[in-house]
C-alpha cells in the first residue's frame, strides 16, 4: 500500500468517528481525529457534544508519549482561536511533538480558514491537506453550507401516498406512513437545529414537533418554528407548550397577538413579505444568525412550494407509502399554482432509494443546488 493510499485509509476511519458526534456538536462541526505512530493506530477520538473536547484532544490524549514522531489523521483544520469555551487545539498538537497531520479540509469558519495549518507549519510540523476532503465536504455539508451563506442547510421532508397525496380533502393525514418511517422521521427531528412547519399544518394536525421515537439517553429537542404571516396560530397550540418555539410572522399580524406570544416565552421574528407572506429566505437569514444551521420543512404544502421555487431546499426526503389515495381535491406534496410548461418542474438529482419498513424513502438534492 503506497503512503497516500495508507494516508487515505486513515482518514476514512477518522472520516467514521466523526459521523458519531451527528446530532450533538452543533454549532461546531462533527470531527474525528486518528493518531498513528510506528504504522499502529495508538490514538483516536471525535468531537461528542458542543462545549466539549475537540476529536484532536481526545486523540492525543489516548496516545499520550506514542504520540512522537507519529502522524495526526484530523477531518477537518485544527483550531487555533480563543474566543470560544474550549481551548484552541493547534498549541495542543504542536506539545504533543507529532512530526505530521493530515487534514481532510479547511475550516470554512472565517474565523479559522487556513489559520490553524498556518500555526501548525510555523511550528515545523508537516501539513498535508485535501486527503479524502469530498466526503469530508459531505459529512459536514449542512455546517460548511451555513458558514458560507449565513442560512440554515434545508432538508425538505415529506410522508405521500404512492401517487404523491400528503392529505385527503378533509386534512387527515396520520398516518400515511408506517412506524418504522415514523420513527426514522424523529430521528431526522433528533439530529436537526429547528422544524420548520406552515400555521396550517398547526391548525390541521396540532402537532407537538418534538423529538418522542427516538431511544437515546440523551434527545435535543429541536427549535420548532411556524410561519404564520397573520398570527392565526392558536394560543394554546400545543407546539407552543415547553418553551423552544419561534414563530415567524409580518407586520400584518395583530400587534396584540406577538405580545401575548411573547409574553408566553415564545420568540416572534417580525419578517418582510414576499408574495403578500413571510419571506422564507428572510427567516432562514435571521435563524442562520441566531445559530440554527440545518432546518427540517416539514410541510404543508405551501411552504413546501415557497421553500422549493424560492431555492432555498438543499435536501428532500420523501416517505412514499404503498397506497394509493387519489382525489383532484386530495392535498399533494407541492401546493401553490401548478406551472405551465414541464419543463419549469424542478430536478432532483443524487437520488437514493431505500426502504424504511413498508416504505420507501427517496432521497435527492434539487438541481439549483
Amino acid at each position: 500500500m503506497s503512503h497516500s493510499r495508507l494516508d487515505a485509509a486513515y482518514m476514512a476511519l477518522a472520516l467514521r468517528l466523526a459521523a458519531r458526534g451527528r446530532g450533538r456538536t452543533h454549532p461546531n462541526p462533527m470531527v474525528g481525529a486518528v493518531v498513528v505512530s510506528k504504522g499502529r493506530i495508538v490514538g483516536q477520538g471525535y468531537h461528542r457534544r458542543a462545549g466539549g473536547p475537540h476529536a484532536e484532544l481526545y486523540a492525543l490524549r489516548a496516545a499520550g508519549r506514542r504520540a512522537r514522531g507519529g502522524t495526526l489523521y484530523v477531518t477537518l483544520e485544527p483550531c487555533s482561536h480563543t474566543d470560544k469555551r474550549t481551548p484552541p487545539c493547534a498549541p495542543a498538537i504542536v506539545a504533543s511533538k507529532v512530526r505530521r497531520v493530515v487534514v481532510a479540509m479547511r475550516d470554512p469558519n472565517p474565523r479559522v480558514s487556513g489559520r490553524g495549518i498556518t500555526a501548525l507549519r510555523r511550528s515545523g510540523l508537516t501539513v498535508t491537506v485535501g486527503c479524502r476532503r469530498e466526503e469530508a465536504e459531505h459529512v459536514n455539508e449542512a455546517y460548511c453550507h451555513w458558514m458560507r451563506t449565513g442560512r440554515p442547510y434545508v432538508v425538505l421532508k415529506g410522508a405521500m401516498t404512492l401517487d404523491g397525496k400528503i392529505a385527503t380533502a378533509d386534512g387527515d393525514s396520520q398516518w400515511i406512513t408506517s412506524e418504522a418511517a415514523r420513527r426514522h422521521a424523529h430521528r431526522l427531528r433528533s439530529e436537526t437545529d429547528a422544524v420548520m412547519v406552515g400555521v396550517g399544518t398547526v391548525l390541521r394536525d396540532d402537532p407537538r414537533l418534538t423529538v418522542r421515537l427516538v431511544k437515546r439517553s440523551t434527545v435535543r429537542q429541536p427549535w420548532r418554528v411556524i410561519v404564520d404571516s397573520t398570527l392565526r396560530l392558536p394560543m394554546t397550540a400545543r407546539v407552543l407548550s415547553g418553551g423552544r418555539a419561534i414563530v415567524a410572522t409580518t407586520a400584518k399580524a395583530p400587534p396584540a397577538r406577538i405580545e401575548r406570544l411573547r409574553a408566553q416565552g415564545v420568540i416572534v421574528l417580525v419578517l418582510p413579505l414576499q408574495d403578500g407572506r413571510v419571506s422564507l429566505r428572510a427567516c432562514l437569514e435571521r435563524l442562520g444568525r441566531m445559530g440554527v444551521g440545518r432546518v427540517l420543512i416539514e410541510g404543508g404544502s405551501e411552504l413546501n412550494a415557497a421553500a422549493l421555487r424560492n431555492g432555498l431546499v438543499n435536501r428532500v426526503l420523501l416517505y412514499v407509502a404503498p397506497r394509493l389515495l387519489g382525489g383532484q381535491d386530495a392535498k399533494s406534496l407541492i401546493g401553490g399554482a401548478s406551472p405551465k410548461r414541464l419543463a419549469a418542474a424542478i430536478p432532483l438529482r443524487h437520488i437514493h432509494l431505500r426502504r424504511v419498513g413498508s416504505d420507501l424513502l427517496i432521497e435527492g438534492r434539487p438541481s439549483h443546488h
